[in-house]
């Protein structure tokens, strides 16, 4: 086990051409071995005063800038620009960032290699050699997002959920399996293995990087960029990446830079130790909502301080993973001893692991206790001892709640969802009269409630009734305090004779193998197992909405009967709509409480001092009662996970199983694209494409297609969770002959923009105040309410632009570039919105859609816009970055109002790509040029 092979370690930009103007270029000998580096001290001493005292992720920045400098996308005036940053903290110089590998998963992959299956067809029309369209860096696909718990509680419901797995994945495998033959640089884990954050921590991840090239060995920090918006988890073994769009991702791939402003580094300081019985999630909870408080979109976060000390990497990787949560580029931890002990038990080489503290120390980025602090934009700070037992919901995870005021909480929240301000005891179900009592529980209202028939069940079922719990993503299940504390949390229930109620649907969804050989040593997985959290998949179920279907009787009564029922997941993922479509309410929480709520059976408990149940002599059991220590989860971790388990599983993880060896791959240097699939179809973006690109043209007399208030999320804007057979994609696939029973997720289908054009802004949550009152994906045309897909068809076919206004934080969540190239398959041209979050905004310039910002103070409501306006854009064909421009809006009475806006196209690479038809018909032209 160990880093890429030297053949995997390819790559067209040449280190060996960095003109060195701040002569940086040095060798370091480590061991037997020596190794080129460009040395931050060295460029120190040359004319970059002060750098030593840079946050350690801009360290790494200034490092891709020396070693790409070039005098055309690297310059030394960029190189210095970053130093001056030690004076300013902040900085509006554009600079371009090359990472050294790519990361996908295959929801977002898919696509992303659907599109370079289709650029290389284009690459054949327009005359050009299709070989050059290859990834550029290497790129590591892990199959991990089209599980779903269909199976559960039982010995076989993995090997059952994983053979559905590939009969109704059969035909992206098949795709996938072409890919991995035909591109080079490109390799794929195969499914049932684990989940790409985590095994991009335990595996991919060398936090030094290396690569051969003219006889010597290239040694730089390990950096990338990954298609999920959580690739940011691996900066907790101080590997710099984030999250981008697929669009961002193909693009660097192929070789060109990430164009981005030199970021503000907001340091993050910890102080003390977590008290005894608090998780590393309820960590997380307290930070990311201190730091949506804070305001930290666009810009990195760095953590500093003692508490570093007292937290494992496993730890820092759980609180590096939701940086999208607390809305920052990325979450970042600094080379330590813990990153060393991490590295050496997680199996990796001896060599590496003396490199990575070589280099760190060399450059100066290795965090030891007495360093000096270093510079940062702003600072906020925590004392870690004062986190307690929390949870996030019920629809965002920076809405963190107290565990003793969760059920207070959920009550409120009730009256929000269901009873509109009134008090939820009073308000009546749609139907249905109650035969059961509330079981012993009356809640935080002090009343029974109403419990309504489960047909053919002996129990009912009622408000805030848990009806999933789930130890799921990557999140938390990479971290062995909170998976070990889970086990420990249900053999301790066991021994007290408590159940998981009826109604509860238990999964378990590790991030990778090894956690199975750890929990399997300690004893505890039976434990889980005799209380429903059987092994259900290897990848993330129901944190995104993979969450399998209810069980149909649930299922009816929660409908029929208007309940809002909850999850409990130790996920990072609660928006709206996400989870289950049947479940409103949704909660994050550490394994130990997923167990515990799985115990208790519903929100409106107060598990923190209510007891979750009896035991055998009738006495009340409390969570205090079955809560393990902080030393017998230690004491169990230290005899239970070793270096071998990691060397073993890793040793032939791209082998795959008897189902991934037994795929038959066809096609040769371009795909056969099959002519009836509803998975993978030949996307249309490069039709009459060109060499020459059309000029850009005005935006006349657009139609509003949506108007949307604050906090869209990229969940509400593209497709995901299950198909509904009335919403047009369902009707799709019934024309084409797929059973309802074979829908699949939207996410299964990213490959088919077919099915994503359709499904594009029909989340069954989204709301669009041009019909107020309606949730679902529907718009107003000519006073009709319509689907928003079919009327977007009739004004495409009208000749009629589209634009849609939107509030702040629009485009909030994962990083999925369907909302972006749904968006303008369906015909928009402009957003414009009071905010945009960073990956979402980049997509949409990267699709060729114009984003536009409202002046502060100013929204479409100030202006009075309902949605039945014509808007036109001028002097589009003449746009600059960041340029105030006019828009004129014309009501339906013939009035008009022409409002001011921002064009948040930031660069002037961005224009460029805009100007080309989007990033991948820049880059296509560019390569066949060559």
């Amino acid at each position: 086990m160990g880093p890429h092979p030297p053949e995997d370690n390819k790559g067209t930009a040449s280190v060996t051409k960095s003109l060195d103007s701040f002569k940086a270029r040095k060798t370091l000998q480590v061991g037997d071995k020596t190794y080129t580096y460009f040395s931050l001290p060295e460029a120190e001493k040359n004319g970059l005063e002060g750098v030593s005292r840079l946050p350690y992720s801009l360290k790494v920045v200034l490092e891709n800038l020396l070693r790409f400098e070039d005098n055309r996308t690297v310059t030394a005036d960029d190189i210095r620009a970053v130093a001056k940053w030690l004076v300013t903290r902040t900085s509006e110089h554009e600079i371009s960032y090359r990472p050294a590998r790519v990361l996908m998963q295959d929801f977002t992959g898919v696509p992303a290699v659907v599109d370079l299956a289709a650029m290389r067809d284009a690459a054949v029309k327009l005359g050009g050699d299709p070989k050059k369209v290859n990834p550029q860096v290497p790129v590591d696909l892990v199959i991990d997002h089209s599980v779903m718990i269909d199976y559960f509680g039982t010995q076989d419901a993995f090997t059952k959920n994983v053979e559905l797995e590939y009969q109704r994945n059969g035909e992206r495998y098949e795709f996938l399996r072409w890919g991995q033959s035909a591109f080079d640089n490109f390799r794929a884990v195969p499914p049932g293995t684990g989940i790409c954050h985590q095994v991009n921590l335990e595996y991919l991840g060398q936090t030094v990087w290396t690569k051969d090239e003219d006889g010597e060995t290239l040694a730089y920090p390990d950096t990338l960029v990954g298609t999920d918006s959580h690739t940011t988890m691996v900066n907790g073994m101080a590997v710099l990446g984030w999250g981008v769009g697929g669009i961002e991702a193909e693009a660097a791939m192929l070789g060109q830079p990430i164009s981005m402003l030199i970021p503000e580094v907001i340091g993050f300081k910890l102080t003390g130790k977590l008290s005894e019985g608090i998780t590393a999630t309820d960590l997380v909870l307290r930070v990311v909502e201190m730091l949506r408080k804070k305001g930290v979109v666009g810009k990195f976060v760095e953590f500093y301080g003692p508490g570093l000390d007292n937290l494992s990497l496993e730890d820092a990787a759980t609180i590096a993973n939701m940086a999208p949560e607390y809305g920052a580029t990325c979450g970042f931890f600094p080379v330590d001893e813990d990153t060393l002990e991490y590295l050496r038990s997680t199996g990796r080489d001896a060599d590496r692991v003396a490199l990575v503290e070589a280099y760190a120390k060399a450059q100066g980025m290795f965090r030891t206790s007495d360093a000096a602090e270093p510079v940062f934009t702003d600072t906020l700070e925590l004392d870690i001892s004062t986190v307690v037992p929390s949870l996030a919901g019920p629809k965002r995870p920076q809405d963190r709640v107290a565990l003793d005021e969760a059920a207070e909480k959920f009550a409120v929240a009730l009256r929000e969802i269901k009873g509109g301000g009134k008090d939820p005891s009073t308000v009546p179900a749609s139907t249905g009269e109650s035969r059961f009592v509330d079981e012993g529980a009356t809640g935080v209202t002090g009343k029974a409630r109403q419990r309504y028939d489960v047909n053919g069940k002996s129990h009912g079922l009622a408000d805030g009734d848990v009806v999933i719990a789930a130890i799921t993503s990557c999140t938390n299940t990479s971290n062995p305090s909170v998976l070990i504390g889970a086990g420990l949390v249900a053999r301790n229930a066991l021994k007290k004779g408590l159940k998981v109620k009826p109604w509860v649907k238990t999964s378990l969804a590790p991030g990778s193998q090894v956690v199975t050989d750890y929990l399997k040593r300690a004893g505890v997985q039976e434990d889980l197992d005799a209380l429903g959290f059987n092994l259900a998949g290897y990848g993330c179920t129901t944190c995104i909405g993979n969450s399998g279907p209810l069980d149909p009787a649930i299922s009816d009564a929660v409908n029929e009967n208007d309940l809002v029922v909850c999850s409990v997941l130790s996920g990072n993922r609660n928006f709206e709509g996400r989870v289950n479509p049947d479940v409103r309410a949704n909660y994050l929480a550490s394994p130990p409480l997923v167990v515990a709520y799985a115990i208790a059976g519903s929100m409106d408990i107060n598990v923190a001092e209510d007891p979750l149940g009896e035991d055998q002599d009738g006495n009340p059991v409390y969570l205090k009662d079955i809560w393990p220590t902080n030393q017998e989860i230690t004491d169990l971790i230290r005899s239970s996970i070793t270096e071998e388990m990691f060397r073993e599983r890793y040793s032939d993880v791209f082998k795959g199983d008897e189902h991934w060896q037994g795929i038959k791959v066809e096609g040769g240097m371009t795909y056969k694209w099959p002519m009836n699939s509803t998975y993978v179809a030949n996307p249309p973006y490069f039709e009459d494409m060109t060499m020459e690109p059309k000029p850009l043209e005005d935006i006349e007399s657009a139609a509003v297609l949506g108007l949307f208030l604050d906090s869209i999320t990229t969940d509400h804007i593209s497709p995901a969770g299950s198909i509904k057979a009335e919403a047009p994609a369902g009707v799709y696939l019934l024309e084409h002959q797929v059973a309802k029973k074979d829908f699949n997720s939207y996410g299964a289908r990213r490959g088919n923009h077919h099915v994503m054009m359709r499904g594009t802004f029909a989340n069954i949550r989204i709301k669009n105040q041009m019909v107020p009152g309606v949730e679902g994906g529907v718009t107003m045309k000519d006073g009709e309410q319509k689907w928003i897909y079919d009327a977007a068809m009739d004004y495409k076919e009208a000749g009629t632009p589209l634009v849609i206004f939107a509030g702040k934080e629009y485009g909030t969540g994962s990083s999925r570039d369907w909302a972006a190239k749904g968006t303008r398959l369906l015909g928009v041209r402009a957003v414009i919105a009071q905010s945009f979050e960073r990956i979402h905004r980049s997509n949409l310039v990267g699709m060729g859609v114009l984003p536009f910002t409202f002046k502060d103070g100013e929204s479409w409501q100030s202006h009075g816009i309902t949605g039945t306006e014509k808007v036109t854009i001028k002097g589009v064909a003449d746009l600059k970055p960041r340029q105030m421009v006019d828009i004129l809006v014309e009501f339906a009475d013939g009035t008009t109002k022409t409002i001011e806006v921002l064009c948040r196209i930031d660069t002037v690479d961005e224009l460029e790509y805009v100007r080309a038809g989007g990033i991948l018909h820049y880059v296509l032209r560019n390569l066949v040029a060559s």
